[in-house]
């Protein structure tokens, strides 16, 4: 920025300043180069004010990272992940398989310890772990960092809180205990265009400090052991046992492990063999500290118009919620939809467009806020999601499944959802010894609801080759809403905790094209004619499953408990499937 502003200042300059440039141009050309030089050394204001906040500690996790030096080394991953040159690369391969039985000798003397399971990531990995553990499994974590949860709070619904006490890992006493805050309403908002308010939508500010802690508590009084600052170094798959290596020396033994390491799980990218996501969702944001009338919160809120930032053209999303550290603390967060490649935008970029936009966004000024934490993430995400289990005894869950709505990307409501019914299948594999990756596969299977909200992604996303208004996605997520809200209850609040239903669906794009019948060639430059092809296959799923589980599921569930064991364990992995790939799971 600066340097763009130095570039203007000098060659945009009164006739006089001409005059001299055709005089003495290589005088003027060093002085010029000197300028920019000077500029570049200059410390961007991103770095300013996160040099100025003090960093107690960073910890595992999406966004559990806070000083500026993460943010460039995060960068640097982006610029990487973002160079053509990306999908050439060979990945570590940290998983290997060997024919034969696991002997202990091979190892030598080292002492091993074994598990029935082992979850490889700690922050959310230890919700499953504890269900597991309920289940009088032996379970081990092992977690890269202190296990601890993140200072900045977990944005969800009290509804989906309740699910981890239906799974018996939580107590009700548990979750007043770890929410910081709560707030209503909660705005859909348009800029120029109007909003609308809903109740008790991502309503509670949860601490993920304290949750884990309880987690930590539960987990280990059922004899579940933590290996804290410890990272997975391989992983050797045998007929009879995964033996996982780590750096430190230690070597632990599992009947089954789990990767919960998240979107850059060293295991997911030996399996995408380094392929590029196909598109990634860019956040940024702070915790600052001097807001009035803290008391609701924007669930989104859409910039009028794309924006040039570098090389490529973005359309900006709000988020903001009240922060539980103080009555007029405010967390706020400032996203966009990208297809990684050359030009797209660094982090930090997008960080000085915050300290810009978001005073105007929030009604204050910045020279008024103490900013308490600076926010920042990269969230991949793959169309061929879950991604299926690609070796025995190897199984991915939460972010590395890649699981989460490719919208919202929201982790920790995904695995509030997808908890039972996984800890459940997880159990009966284990117990059977089902753990071959066809029999692993049927528990992260195709969801057609999931893979539907692709197109929403696409549409979200500012396309400069797609010819529409600037003010399209805003336009287009306005009329969306509006109808949503017109539909009532049923229709709007399972899209906002990111559950795609066939019937509401249906009833929202025949609102939209009754409503504003003229907005439909934009969609379809927007988002592009294969997308939609491709999304009208997913649509037709959608139908499907939600035809199964409400119509077949009944018939054939009885017939289904009177299988043998792999039968039974089939056919249910089927079930939850129709179930979930339909969005049926969910009642208001």
């Amino acid at each position: 920025m600066l340097v763009l502003k130095f570039h203007r200042l000098i060659t945009n300059g009164s006739s006089p300043t001409n005059g001299f440039h055709r005089q003495g141009g290589g005088k003027f050309q060093r002085n010029q180069q000197k300028f920019r030089l000077n500029a570049q050394a200059l410390p961007s204001r991103t770095q300013r004010i996160m040099e100025s906040i003090s960093v107690s500690g960073e910890v595992g996790g999406a966004g559990g990272s806070y000083s500026y030096n993460a943010l460039k080394r995060l960068d640097q991953i982006w610029t990487n992940l973002c160079s053509t040159q990306t999908a050439l690369e060979e990945p570590y391969q940290v998983v290997s398989q060997s024919p034969g039985t696991f002997n202990v000798s091979d190892v030598g003397d080292k002492e091993i310890l074994t598990f029935d399971v082992l979850v490889c990531g700690g922050t959310l990995g230890i919700f499953l772990a504890t269900a597991l553990s309920l289940k009088g499994l032996r379970v081990g974590i092992v977690e890269r960092n202190l296990l601890k949860g993140r200072e900045q709070e977990w944005n969800i619904s009290k509804k989906e809180l309740l699910e981890l006490v239906e799974v018996g890992i939580l107590k009700e006493d548990d979750i007043e205990l770890a929410t910081a805050m709560k707030f209503n309403p909660n705005r859909c908002g348009f800029e120029g265009k109007g909003e609308i308010w809903v109740e008790d939508i991502l309503n509670l500010g949860v601490s993920p400090a304290k949750l884990i802690e309880v987690m930590k508590k539960r987990f280990t009084s059922l004899g579940g052991i933590i290996f804290e600052e410890c990272s997975v170094s391989s992983i050797n798959v045998f007929d009879d046992a995964a033996v996982l290596k780590l750096a430190e020396g230690k070597t632990l033994s599992s009947r089954l492990i789990i990767d919960a390491m998240g979107n850059f799980s060293p295991v997911v990218k030996q399996i995408r063999s380094g392929r590029k996501p196909d598109g990634v969702c860019l956040v940024v944001g702070s915790c600052a500290r001097g807001f009035k009338d803290n008391v609701t919160s924007d669930v989104i809120f859409s910039s009028s118009s794309v924006k040039n930032v570098g090389n490529a053209q973005v359309q900006y999303f709000w988020e903001a919620f009240p922060a539980g550290s103080g009555p007029t603390d405010r967390t706020t967060y400032m996203f966009t939809y990208v297809d990684p490649q050359p030009g797209c935008p660094k982090l930090e970029e997008l960080l000085e467009d915050f300290w810009d936009l978001m005073p105007a966004y929030q009604g204050v000024s910045l020279d008024d806020l103490e900013i308490l934490r600076v926010i920042y993430g990269i969230f991949p995400t793959y169309r061929d999601s879950p991604l299926p289990s690609a070796f025995n005894r190897i199984l991915q869950f939460g972010d590395a499944s890649g699981i989460q709505s490719p919208v919202s990307f929201g982790g920790f409501g995904s695995l509030t959802r997808h908890l039972g019914r996984l800890s459940d299948g997880i159990y009966e594999a284990v117990n059977n010894n089902f753990l071959d990756s066809s029999s692993l596969s049927l528990l992260n299977p195709y969801m057609p609801n999931l893979s539907s909200s692709w197109l929403f992604q696409r549409a979200m996303s500012a396309k400069p080759e797609a010819n529409v208004s600037p003010d399209f996605i805003n336009e287009l997520l306005c009329v969306n809403f509006q109808c949503m809200q017109r539909l009532g209850d049923p229709v709007l609040r399972p899209f906002l905790q990111d559950v795609i239903q066939f019937g509401p669906l249906v009833k929202t794009l025949g609102l939209v094209m009754i409503t504003k019948p003229q907005i439909i060639p934009s969609i379809f430059k927007q988002v592009g004619v294969p997308v939609f092809i491709s999304w009208s296959g997913h649509f037709f799923m959608l139908g499907y499953y939600t035809f199964l589980s409400t119509f077949v599921d009944p018939v054939i569930r009885p017939w289904v408990n009177t299988l043998p064991a792999k039968m039974k364990y089939d056919w249910g992995r089927h079930l939850e499937a129709w179930k979930y790939g339909s969005g049926l799971d969910y009642t208001l």
